[in-house]
């Protein structure tokens, strides 16, 4: 079993809208043959919990404008370290750099095939940790 062609759409339009909002490390599986609950799962990245909302409300916004999708379930808002989008075919995880390391959620699913993203989205995947590097530099700057 594969993702349908529904959930494809609505990951890479996930994808592009978190890359417009300058999301880090975006990357899609396609689940569908190790779970029964959702076809893929989108993963993405910020370095800090006002750009994690910020690609959030994007992710909403346009999966609703553009392709009628609204989430059943939004959870992590209230603290924005990990916010979790439930579409039923698709999971979009949008974590603070420092809960991707940590929780490290590509382990899970390298088994599963990638699904192929925008060029946009993928263009941003690995800079997570040179930005993450270059904030904490600026950080001790300002100290």
């Amino acid at each position: 079993m594969t993702a349908t062609d529904r959930s494809i759409e609505l990951i890479k339009a996930a994808a592009q809208a978190a890359a417009d909002k300058l999301a880090h490390d975006i990357i899609a599986y396609d689940v569908s043959d190790v779970l029964s609950i959702t076809d893929a799962f989108l993963l993405a990245s910020a370095p800090n919990d006002r750009q994690v909302k910020s690609i959030v409300d994007e992710i909403e916004e346009r999966l609703n404008k553009e392709l009628g999708a609204k989430p059943v379930r939004r959870e992590g808002d209230r603290d924005a370290r990990w916010v979790l989008l439930d579409y039923v075919d698709i999971v979009v995880h949008v974590q603070h750099s420092e809960e991707r390391v940590f929780y490290a959620l590509e382990r899970l699913w390298k088994d599963c095939p990638e699904i192929g993203l925008p060029d946009d989205a993928v263009a941003t995947r690995g800079k997570a940790e040179e930005h993450a590097k270059a904030q904490g530099d600026l950080d001790g700057e300002l100290s």
